[in-house]
């Protein structure tokens, strides 16, 4: 387990998931490098505790235009750190990465402004970023993926070793659930399970646990509804774990 894809429904809560994994995998004493693939998502570097966000890795192939283009040519041509065969997290140029206490983050890209054409650039270079990335025994990288399914369709996940899917009690997530993981075998990733996030209830938990595994999904644990961590999201705070720690801790149990 060294690349963790958190994926789900827009609004399932797939950025709060990842900032607690997050501090979750380094209070188990690992260095994690958050991966924020999100375009559109502005907040993940709050939710860590972070007061910036860094630069993103697009300026560092020249902008969207420059993209395909940097990965299309000899390395030797293109002169970009993204297209060494191997990129260890110490190479990152300081402007590109924020790190505090063990948590550092590097942000893909995101759109600015509008007319500005589609994120396939930002795909593309999720997909390069992720397949160089070269992670030490104790470092592992947690991916916030931009919400449905289309990075599956631009190859993101074929250099991921385990994918998460956030899944909250809605008809609409069962069903993205159940097509991420048809997706995720297709491209390979054996390790594929569901985290049930916004739960109110044991019943709840009960119910959404019988559909997914009707539909062939393992469920790795839940998150409990919490308004403290929903009001930390609504004030642009890190997010709230001491109510959740135990939650996240079993989850971790069985991820790693």
């Amino acid at each position: 387990m060294k690349k963790i894809s958190v994926c789900g429904k827009g609004g399932s809560g797939k950025s709060t998931v990842v900032a607690l994994l997050a501090h979750g995998l380094r209070d188990r004493g690992y260095r994690v490098l958050v991966v924020d693939s999100d375009e559109s998502n502005p907040g993940l570097y709050r939710m860590l505790g972070f007061d910036r966000r860094p630069e993103p890795l697009l300026d560092l192939v020249g902008g969207k235009k420059k993209v395909f283009q940097t990965f299309s040519e000899e390395p030797e041509s293109s002169r970009s750190i993204l297209t060494q065969e191997e990129i260890q997290v110490a190479d990152i140029p300081g402007d590109y990465i924020v790190e505090r206490d063990s948590i550092g983050l590097v942000c893909i890209g995101k759109i600015l402004q509008s007319l500005e054409g589609c994120a396939c650039p930002m795909g593309a270079l999720s997909r390069e970023f992720l397949k160089r990335l070269s992670l030490q025994k104790d470092e592992v990288a947690v991916v916030d993926m931009e919400a449905g399914i289309e990075h599956f369709g631009r190859g993101v996940e074929t250099s991921i070793d385990s994918v998460l899917i956030v899944t909250e009690p809605s008809f609409d997530s069962l069903e993205l659930a159940e097509k991420i993981n048809a997706l995720a075998a297709e491209v390979g990733v054996e390790r594929v399970w569901t985290i049930l996030n916004k739960i109110r209830s044991k019943e709840i938990a009960s119910r959404l646990r019988e559909e997914l595994e009707e539909r062939g999904i393992s469920v790795i644990g839940s998150i409990g509804y919490e308004p403290e961590i929903f009001q930390s999201g609504l004030e642009g705070r890190p997010v709230r774990r001491d109510k959740v720690e135990t939650d996240i801790g079993r989850i971790l149990d069985q991820l790693l």
